[in-house]
Parts: C-alpha cells; sequence; structure tokens
C-alpha cells in the first residue's frame, strides 16, 4: 500500500494541535482567574484566597508546561511538512509567529518564575502584578496565534504573485475579516475551561469534606462566572457563525448538513450524511429552523454544498457531528451554570450531592467541546490551506514521502503519550495534596522547573489511609 504525504501530514499535524490545544484554552482561563484570586489576596488579607492562588498556580504550572512542550513542535513542521507553505506564506506568519514570542511568551516565562517562586519572597503588589503579566501575555499569545489562523480562512491584505504571498495592508492582514470573533469566541471558550474545571475540582473537594470554606468560595466565583460567558459564548458563536456563512458558506452547509442551496432549510438534530451519495440518511429536524438561524428569515436561502464541485468539499460528516457535539456541551454548560444560580437559596449548590458529582464530570466537557469546536474550523475548509488561494496539496513538502511521515507521526504519538502520561500524573499528585499547606519546609528544596512546583515528588507514598503520616522521598 502506497503511503500518501499528505494524508500523513494532516493527521500527524492534527493530531499535535489537537493535543496542544487543550493547554492553552485551560491555562488562559487559569491565569486570569489566579491573577483575580491574587487581587483579592492583595486588597482583603484573607488567607483563604492566598491558598486557592497557591494550590492553582501549581496546577497551572504543570499545564503550562504540557503546553510548552507540545506546541513548540509545531512550527518545526511548518518546514519539515509545509516547506511551500511556509516559503509562500513567510511574509506574513513568519512576522506574527515572532511577536507571539516576543511580546507574549518572554512576558510570560519572565513574570512566571516570579509567580511560582517569589511568594513571601517579592512584595505582594509585585507577585500581583506578575499574575497579572502572566494572564496579559496569555492574551497577548493568542491575539497573534489567532489572526495568523483567521488569516488562513479569511485572507486579507495580501497579494498572491508568483506562489508568494506579499502583504499590502498589515492592518487588513492582522485584523482580518473573521479575527474578531474567532478571538472572542477562544476567549470565552478559555474562561469557559478554567471556570468548568475550577468549579469541578473545588466540588471534587466538598464531596470529600476537604477545605471546605476555600472550596465552596471557589466554586460560588466560578458559577457566577460560568451563569454569564456559558449564555455570552452562544451569542457570541451565533455571530462568529453568520461571519463565517458570509466568508466560507461551504463550510456552513457542511455545518448544516445541507447539500442543495434553498429557503426553508431545516435544523437537523440528527442525520447520517452520505458523502458518495451526496445525501443525509435518516434525517430528523426542525423545518425552516436552519434558515431562521442563519438568516433570521424562515424563508432565508441557505447555501448547499452544491456551490463547490466535488473535490472542494470537506468531509461532512466529521464537520456535520462535530458541530453538533460543540453545541450540544454548550447548552448543557448553560443549564448546569442556571442550575448553580437555582441552587443558590440556602447554600444548596455547596451541598446538593448529584448537582456536585455532575460538575466533577463537567469538568472534562470543554476540553471535548473545544476540540469539537477546532474539528469544525479546521475540518471545515478543507482542502484549502489559505482560504481560496491555496490547497493543502499545493502547500505540502514537495520532497516529502509516505514513509518519512509515517515515521515522524509516530514518532509524536509515542514521545506524547509519554508527556501526557507524566503530566497527568503530577496534576493527579498536585489535586491529591489539595489546598492543604505543607506543614515543613526546607528552603534549599525550591522546585526549578514548572512541573516541579507541585511540591510532589514523582515517587509518592501516602500511609495516612493506614494511620500513619504522609511521607515523600527526598525529604518532602
Amino acid at each position: 500500500m502506497e503511503l500518501d504525504p499528505l494524508l500523513l501530514s494532516r493527521i500527524q499535524f492534527a493530531f499535535v494541535v489537537s493535543f496542544h490545544a487543550v493547554f492553552p484554552v485551560f491555562t488562559i482561563g487559569l491565569a486570569s482567574y489566579i491573577a483575580f484570586l491574587e487581587g483579592l489576596a492583595f486588597k482583603t488579607s484573607n488567607p483563604v484566597w492566598s491558598r486557592l492562588s497557591s494550590f492553582w498556580t501549581k496546577v497551572f504550572a504543570v499545564a503550562f508546561g504540557m503546553g510548552v512542550v507540545s506546541g513548540i513542535v509545531m512550527s518545526f513542521q511548518f518546514g519539515t511538512n509545509w516547506s511551500n507553505f511556509s516559503q509562500a506564506s513567510a511574509n506574513f506568519i513568519g512576522p506574527m509567529l515572532s511577536y507571539e514570542v516576543v511580546t507574549a511568551f518572554f512576558l510570560e516565562a519572565a513574570f512566571l518564575g516570579v509567580l511560582l517562586f517569589g511568594r513571601d519572597k517579592v512584595p505582594p503588589g509585585m507577585h500581583l502584578f506578575a499574575a497579572c503579566m502572566v494572564a496579559l501575555g496569555t492574551f497577548i499569545s493568542s491575539f497573534w496565534i489567532l489572526s495568523a489562523n483567521s488569516w488562513m480562512h479569511t485572507p486579507a491584505g495580501v497579494e498572491l504573485k508568483e506562489g508568494v504571498f506579499h502583504v499590502t495592508s498589515w492592518s487588513e492582514a492582522i485584523f482580518n475579516p473573521s479575527f474578531k470573533w474567532r478571538f472572542m469566541h477562544k476567549v470565552m471558550a478559555s474562561f469557559l475551561t478554567g471556570g468548568f474545571v475550577v468549579a469541578g475540582v473545588s466540588a471534587w473537594f466538598l464531596l470529600r469534606g476537604r477545605e471546605v470554606e476555600a472550596n465552596r468560595k471557589a466554586l460560588s466565583m466560578c458559577l457566577w462566572l460560568l451563569l454569564f460567558i456559558a449564555p455570552a459564548q452562544a451569542v457570541i458563536g451565533d455571530f462568529h457563525g453568520l461571519n463565517t456563512l458570509e466568508h466560507q458558506p461551504v463550510k456552513v452547509a457542511a455545518m448544516e448538513g445541507n447539500w442543495e442551496t434553498g429557503t426553508r432549510v431545516p435544523l437537523l438534530l440528527f442525520a447520517l450524511p452520505d458523502q458518495d451519495a451526496q445525501t443525509n440518511h435518516f434525517e430528523v429536524g426542525i423545518p425552516g429552523l436552519a434558515s431562521l438561524i442563519l438568516t433570521h428569515d424562515m424563508d432565508g436561502e441557505v447555501p448547499g454544498l452544491d456551490l463547490v464541485p466535488a473535490q472542494e468539499r470537506p468531509p461532512v460528516a466529521v464537520v456535520f457531528w462535530s458541530f453538533r457535539v460543540m453545541v450540544g456541551l454548550g447548552v448543557l454548560m448553560i443549564a448546569f451554570a442556571v442550575t448553580g444560580l437555582v441552587l443558590r437559596r440556602g447554600g444548596r449548590y455547596a451541598t446538593t450531592r448529584w448537582f456536585l458529582q455532575g460538575l466533577r464530570l463537567m469538568a472534562l466537557t470543554p476540553f471535548i467541546a473545544v476540540l469539537a469546536g477546532w474539528f469544525v474550523t479546521e475540518v471545515g475548509r478543507m482542502p484549502w490551506l489559505v482560504y481560496g488561494l491555496m490547497t493543502q496539496a499545493e502547500g505540502v513538502t514537495p520532497s516529502l514521502t509516505g514513509g518519512m511521515a509515517l515515521f515522524t507521526l509516530v514518532g509524536y504519538i509515542s514521545v506524547y503519550a509519554l508527556v501526557f502520561s507524566a503530566g497527568v500524573y503530577y496534576l493527579m499528585r498536585v489535586l491529591h495534596d489539595g489546598l492543604e499547606a505543607r506543614t515543613t519546609e526546607d528552603p534549599s528544596d525550591h522546585p526549578k522547573r514548572p512541573l516541579s512546583a507541585s511540591h510532589v515528588p514523582f515517587e509518592y507514598k501516602d500511609t495516612r489511609s493506614q494511620g500513619g503520616t504522609e511521607t515523600h522521598r527526598g525529604g518532602h
């Protein structure tokens, strides 16, 4: 069987991006939460806020480290697997990636050290400033990366001459037509992810009666946040969808499973798209609702996949079902946020076991929703690499063989599996440790790496269940 280097390169980049994407979307929201906690601690001098900040900073450190390790190879893949694209888009993509490093990564890296190891060593105001700078760095990083990604979907401010993109307007290229809504959608997703993870972990601690006061406060804060952010995300998503309808109508057609352009198009709740037959099987839908949502008119015309030849259509089933997973989980998030409001009376939000158990499970749903949304965005623009201007086949490295692509794909999967396993191990140890302060501390035993910030060594032994005391190898 002949190995297709284009297909394998697509799979490889999809795997790397999917693995990496879950970490920034978590750390962006978590960094803002930590900065808010530091602000409360600075203003009130309440030790509860400091303990919460210290605990979540450990979690942030591990997630940030995994995000850096998993994301740094993506820029190398531009050269190894997509050299034609790199050469063609270097005038724009090159500066965008360098701006992200200079303005964001350096900022995060510098102040993350102060945030992690500066508590009680720098003035409280400086520690708060470091937390704010780390949070700001995450937003700046997202700004540049999402601008570059949005440009690939809605290219603007450039002209293509002899196979090379030349920037004619930096403002139009950076603030391209889809950037605003894509950036807002990603920021809201980050807050939702951070909010539900903190809420889920706080619920887990409350179910076990650990640090009840602190975790009750943390859960209350998150539920208020989610009550406003979850519906806001739905509104922003609607505007983002309308923007996509204007600039990428074929993607919207795939999202709706709509094969023929027409009016009074139903909103399909269930269907099995058949790419070969260009139809859907077992359709279940609400008549006219897709037209109403997309055009705000029941008789509005919705584009179909018949707008383009068959070879220019994305894999409809992947886009169709990924979109429904994302929307379905979004509705579930709103339901939990509203339920939290209903349970406010009498403080039942912190004592109702079924609600707390549900929040534990909901901690995973934002990550699934983010991946589903990413599949909609990226798979939905196929076969284009730069929409309407360069296909994926035109951007792949000419000399790349299927064997080379397969070898590196297997290598990435193996290494990432190791990184993920180690990262999850440390995260579990941090969660097991909880908010309880350490009773002893060796001043010479301060962690020097993000993954060591948990203060939990890799070899861990817990004898509390036998009536003893907790012991750590290495003198902890």
